[in-house]
């Protein structure tokens, strides 16, 4: 009967884990579907290249690193290390933030450069795929500063992870997200 119930345990999943990964299979659809009709329209003829802000490139490296330091915030809990957890999540959150700036001033460039978000819809896909991004991050930041107010009051340790294991997982969900639409665009300009 023990060996059943540590079978069950293994196979079950926290409750609110398993709702946050309902929520990433749907963010998957929309741009996956965004992604289709992108190529649906591109085939229609009127498409024009566009140059793509040299902020992107900076803004790939930043969530890059913002994955890390996420990453080492979620092993400093597993070590019970608050103070690094602390740091590290705030690290996260400033890269975050320089994501997003980052991103308004790209589309600055985009503007500069003549691509606006009304006209032809190579430039209103890169609007919306990189508005829709920025819509999910700014969901992410809240998480992160909810998980880094739970680190202030000694809330995130080794025994207490679902917080910072959930926030981990759906940060790294939008970094790799950013670097599918990143190289998507790239290839399909």
């Amino acid at each position: 009967m023990t060996g059943e119930l540590e079978a069950n345990k293994v196979r079950s999943m926290h409750p609110k884990k398993f709702a946050m990964w309902l929520f990433l299979v749907s963010v998957v659809m929309v741009f996956v579907s965004l992604s289709s009709a992108y190529i649906v329209k591109k085939s229609v003829g009127d498409w024009v290249y566009i140059d793509f802000p040299p902020l992107f490139k900076f803004t790939t490296g930043i969530i890059i690193l913002s994955s890390v330091t996420m990453h080492l915030a979620y092993i400093f809990a597993k070590r019970d290390d608050i103070n690094k957890i602390r740091i590290a999540l705030t690290l996260t959150a400033i890269l975050a933030i320089v994501f997003i700036v980052g991103q308004i001033q790209a589309w600055g460039q985009l503007v500069e450069g003549g691509f606006h978000f009304v006209g032809n819809p190579a430039s209103s896909f890169i609007y919306v795929f990189t508005g829709l991004h920025i819509a999910h991050l700014i969901g992410a930041i809240v998480f992160l500063l909810i998980v880094l107010n739970k680190a202030f009051r000694y809330q995130v340790h080794s025994k207490s992870l679902v917080r910072i294991e959930m926030c981990t997982t759906f940060w790294h969900f939008l970094g790799g997200l950013w670097l599918y639409l990143y190289l998507f665009l790239i290839l399909n300009n």
